[in-house]
């Protein structure tokens, strides 16, 4: 009778738009598998076809040009929906087949925008995260901390000036964002490594890469 495979690793990467985190993603992803890891990268909203069919829906609204997209707690609901879908059809078969798992946002977003900037509260987007995604955590959650100044130059050489319905919103909201980031890591030090991500990528991965082998024992080469 042949073992059963040892469980796959999960991890999130969290910040603001612009923080790095698709960058470092990747950057992981190449070397882990550089130690014959093998990795899956994916993303919220997003990773299945429903999704992504969800995250068209959030990124691109109907109604938007007339102020009339979702509401906040509609907006909520999908994000739950597609992280729903994402766990069950991808992160969790992924992860019980030996992957790990590197993702670009999860639940603290959630909790981070919706359940701070937009006023929700915590404990609702933690319902629904139990109720769709049965609470899964990822192993380890690794925030960019980034400065506002810095930020908003790097969306506008990434977007052009052009946003998204998410991303598009005011500075305000956004700082009220990078503030609920921080109390959640501040609350959670044992699942959260907060890395300064105002460096060149290669020094943000070299952090990263010393957070990963602390916490998850993977060593840097």
């Amino acid at each position: 009778m042949s073992e059963a495979l040892p469980r796959g690793r999960f991890i999130a990467f969290e910040g603001g738009e612009g923080a790095g985190k698709s960058t470092q993603a990747l950057k992981l992803a190449e070397a882990l598998r550089a130690r014959s890891i093998k990795v899956d990268v994916t993303r919220e909203p997003g990773g299945t076809p429903g999704a992504e069919a969800i995250r068209s829906l959030l990124l691109d609204p109907p109604g938007k040009d007339s102020s009339n997209g979702w509401s906040l707690k509609a907006e909520a609901l999908l994000f739950a929906a597609a992280r729903a879908d994402h766990v069950e059809h991808r992160i969790i078969p992924a992860l019980e087949s030996g992957t790990w798992v590197i993702c670009d946002r999860f639940i603290d977003s959630s909790r981070a925008y919706q359940g701070g900037a937009g006023g929700l509260g915590d404990q609702a987007i933690l319902d629904l995260h139990q109720f769709g995604s049965d609470g899964l955590r990822p192993d380890l959650t690794i925030l960019l901390d980034v400065g506002a100044d810095q930020l908003g130059q790097r969306l506008i050489e990434r977007d052009g000036g052009e946003a998204d319905a998410i991303g598009g919103r005011s500075a305000a909201y956004h700082q009220k964002v990078a503030a609920r980031f921080s109390m959640l890591a501040q609350s959670n030090p044992q699942g959260f490594t907060v890395i300064d991500g105002s460096g060149s990528p290669d020094e943000v991965h070299e952090a990263v890469m010393m957070a990963i082998n602390a916490t998850l024992g993977v060593e840097k080469r």
